[in-house]
């Protein structure tokens, strides 16, 4: 290692690979152009108590160290991101970075350590109506947590850095989500299930209340299109909204027949840079959280986009797409008839938001941002005097 690199853990993700959501995919885009850069990058991984002991190992030059949680919906994060915080008295990083504010509670034993703390702490999770009263609780106090611990907060949209500073008075670093395409040519996944290149339209998300999938079915029922609808994600939790969702698809597709929903579950890798590289359009329909990495992907992509207007979305895509009001699937049905019918104008957004994206959410320079911020925030901590 180089004599200025520094020893970093990332804390509060699944681990790496990614093999779940945006913050998975964060610590891996991060974490490898880190250890490129010369640092030494250590990312917590989970496994269950019920599963066997795995020993630690290296990803793309990040060291993975795995710790157990329990199999549980409100427990699993917690529990975790605790026993993660423990392990770090085993040995002394440079920095620390947590993703998610949920993990913040008991943040205070970095703190204890005197280790510069970054929280990243993603949006407004405690809005989401998947927890119920107690899990909304836990992210509220995960937010004043974070304002209490953290050296330095990282929002990745100006609007979840103005609710911080609005709410707590708190002022944060704004630094982007990032994204990257690597392009495909039609593979296993189109041949598996029929599509064809720009032929299809693309909605990818947790399947849960707040990210809409249930309307997206909704005004793809309502719209003229024949293209099929493709949903890529999952929810381990979340079985009767699953339901809820396959039944309403069953429902479009008996009405019209030329109608087809394909529910893909998680997708990563080449099948998922496949789907991406030959939709013919991309609906964001999330109305909570910050910045999407899904919608940054198919930006990077220069898929011609549709989302729903909530502020975080607004930022993140500005003029390089279509935007419809807030949870009007009717209007929303409207915009994909309108774009299915006009290439020319797809073609357009679709070169806006790849230039776009190129600009503004560079894993590159993101790597840059937080880099610059680690040793900002550690030459801080060096300078303090001792404590007596």
């Amino acid at each position: 290692m180089k004599s200025d690199s520094l020893k970093i853990a990332i804390l509060g993700t699944r681990g790496v690979p990614a093999r779940y959501g945006g913050f998975e995919t964060f610590a891996e885009e991060l974490g490898r152009r880190l250890v490129e850069r010369g640092h030494g990058v250590t990312v917590y991984c989970r496994r269950f108590f019920d599963e066997p002991a795995k020993k630690d190992d290296y990803f793309k030059g990040m060291r993975q160290r795995w710790l157990p949680t329990f199999r549980h919906k409100y427990f699993e994060t917690p529990i975790h991101s605790l026993m993660s915080f423990i392990n770090l008295f085993a040995w002394r990083p440079d920095v620390v970075l947590l993703c998610n504010a949920a993990n913040s509670p008991f943040a205070w034993l970095v703190r204890l350590r005197g280790l510069p703390l970054i929280i990243n702490v993603d949006g407004i999770e405690r809005l989401r109506s998947k927890w119920n009263l107690l899990g909304k609780v836990w992210y509220r106090l995960g937010e004043i947590c974070s304002v209490l611990f953290a050296t330095r907060i990282v929002a990745d949209a100006k609007v979840i850095s103005d609710y911080y500073k609005k709410t707590y008075g708190t002022e944060s670093t704004v630094i982007a989500y990032g994204g990257k395409s690597i392009r495909q040519m039609p593979g296993v996944v189109m041949s598996e299930f029929g599509l064809k290149s720009n032929k299809f339209i693309l909605y990818v998300s947790r399947l849960e209340p707040e990210n809409n999938a249930l309307g997206v079915i909704r005004a793809y029922g309502l719209s003229q299109t024949e293209l099929p609808l493709v949903i890529v994600g999952d929810a381990p939790y979340a079985s009767a909204y699953k339901q809820s969702l396959f039944e309403l698809a069953q429902k479009v597709e008996s009405d019209n027949p030329n109608k087809k929903v394909h529910f893909l579950g998680f997708r990563f890798g080449t099948a998922y840079e496949e789907l991406q590289s030959h939709c013919a359009m991309y609906i964001q329909a999330t109305e909570v959280g910050g910045t999407h990495p899904a919608l940054v992907e198919a930006m990077t992509y220069g898929n011609c986009i549709i989302a729903n207007g909530t502020p975080e979305n607004v930022e993140v895509l500005a003029d390089a797409g279509e935007i419809y009001p807030p949870n009007n699937f009717k209007i929303l049905a409207e915009k994909i008839d309108a774009l299915v019918s006009d290439e020319p104008k797809r073609q357009a957004f679709g070169a806006r938001a790849a230039s776009r994206a190129n600009k503004v959410y560079s894993w590159e320079v993101i790597t840059d941002q937080y880099e610059e911020l680690f040793r900002s925030l550690l030459k801080l901590n060096r300078s303090k005097p001792p404590q007596k």
